[in-house]
């Protein structure tokens, strides 16, 4: 090396990301304006885009109106964007993020069509079909503009306003995946009021996640208004899928959005669900699962001395209001003896050091890195008696 140059060079540079959270009615009614003011002012008139439109089959078969409404939209409302026809249809749930073949005939609509990296995807539907939508978009040109609708609680209030894609690979929850901001969110409530009581009350399991690790408030509120809630009050709902989705996305803004530690305060109760899902072959709803995950490690930060009896018993007592079981089949039979494993993959998951969020007060949370077998045995024992 000649010694006039140095025996490094150092890049070190910062991206900013923004991107909005729209709360709207009918998205696609010829009378709402809020997507073509979106588009309006996103640097429409620079050139000519396309949108390549990826939606839940399960959506359009509870709004058949759906496609035609759309094509009728982007036709009268925003004329200068060219919308891709057909419109995809994919097979929604976590189907869709098991077999490679969806992702690949995205990738593939977007190769044939010529969807550019000014151009965008939009992903319409529940957690799933989002997270492969997104995973679809980011990797096609190193990044397509993403814009996420989604259409459960759960997409509204967590999965769908964060940054993160994925699909499932090698037997395992989100193998693949990037972390790629969407440029824009659209939670049309309208699209709740067809979904089956199980996906209506799934999503209140991130809501109460969110409660119990950030805002002791918002947990009263949900102990208050859960009566109303699995009434399905859509006011209720809409308030909360707000409250929740403005928590997690302050966290996001304000703390480590990419990752790069080994804290992941948001899965505060996933390291088990994730495993739940699969012990169930994923008839386990993501938010069933999460409920059971926040019930085992509230006894476990209970057992350790963290968390006061008085406050586990409200956890428990809320989750059973809104409905949450813990008598899954795949929980009773397999559930105890994928403890080690579970925890091993969640490791492996974060990426460096085993980090878990455990409880120390309703709407207060702290970091454990190393985990009493013992105890999170017994612990699991006693979910288990909490039919």
């Amino acid at each position: 090396m000649n010694e006039e140059f140095p025996n490094k060079i150092t890049s070190e540079f910062q991206v900013s990301f923004r991107y909005e959270v729209f709360f709207t009615q009918h998205l696609f009614d010829s009378e709402n304006v809020c997507l073509k003011d979106f588009f309006d002012h996103d640097g429409l008139s620079v050139s000519e885009k396309k949108v390549l439109v990826v939606t839940d089959a399960e959506v359009v078969k509870y709004h058949p109106h759906l496609i035609s409404e759309i094509k009728t939209y982007f036709r009268n409302k925003i004329p200068h964007l060219q919308l891709i026809e057909p419109i995809l249809k994919i097979v929604g749930g976590e189907e869709c993020k098991n077999q490679t073949v969806h992702w690949e005939t995205i990738v593939s609509a977007i190769n044939t069509y010529g969807v550019d990296r000014h151009s965008y995807v939009m992903g319409i539907g529940g957690g799933a079909i989002l997270d492969l939508v997104g995973y679809a978009a980011a990797v096609s040109h190193r990044g397509i503009r993403l814009i996420r609708i989604p259409t459960t609680v759960l997409s509204q209030n967590d999965s769908g306003v964060g940054v993160k894609n994925s699909i499932n690979f090698y037997g395992k929850k989100n193998f693949l995946g990037t972390f790629a901001p969407p440029v824009a969110v659209f939670n049309d409530c309208h699209f709740l009021t067809s979904l089956e009581e199980r996906d209506w009350r799934s999503g209140v399991a991130e809501a109460i996640k969110v409660a119990l690790i950030k805002d002791k408030l918002f947990f009263e509120w949900l102990e208050t208004n859960s009566d109303s809630c699995t009434k399905r009050e859509l006011s209720v709902m809409q308030s909360l899928i707000y409250q929740c989705a403005n928590l997690h996305m302050s966290h996001i803004s304000k703390g480590d959005p990419f990752e790069f530690g080994s804290s992941r305060p948001l899965d505060f109760g996933h390291w088990f669900a994730h495993k739940l899902e699969y012990l169930s072959n994923f008839s386990i709803r993501h938010g069933e699962a999460v409920a059971c995950g926040i019930a085992l490690d509230s006894i476990y930060s209970n057992l350790i001395g963290l968390l006061r009896t008085e406050d586990l018993d409200r956890i428990i007592l809320l989750l059973k209001i809104f409905g949450f079981s813990f008598d899954h089949q795949a929980l009773v039979e397999n559930g105890y003896k994928n403890l080690p494993s579970a925890l091993r993959e969640f490791r492996e998951h974060l990426g460096g050091k085993l980090t878990l969020l455990m409880l120390n007060g309703i709407g207060s949370s702290t970091e454990i890195y190393e985990v009493n077998e013992p105890l999170l045995q017994t612990a699991f024992s006693r979910l288990l008696e909490m039919k």
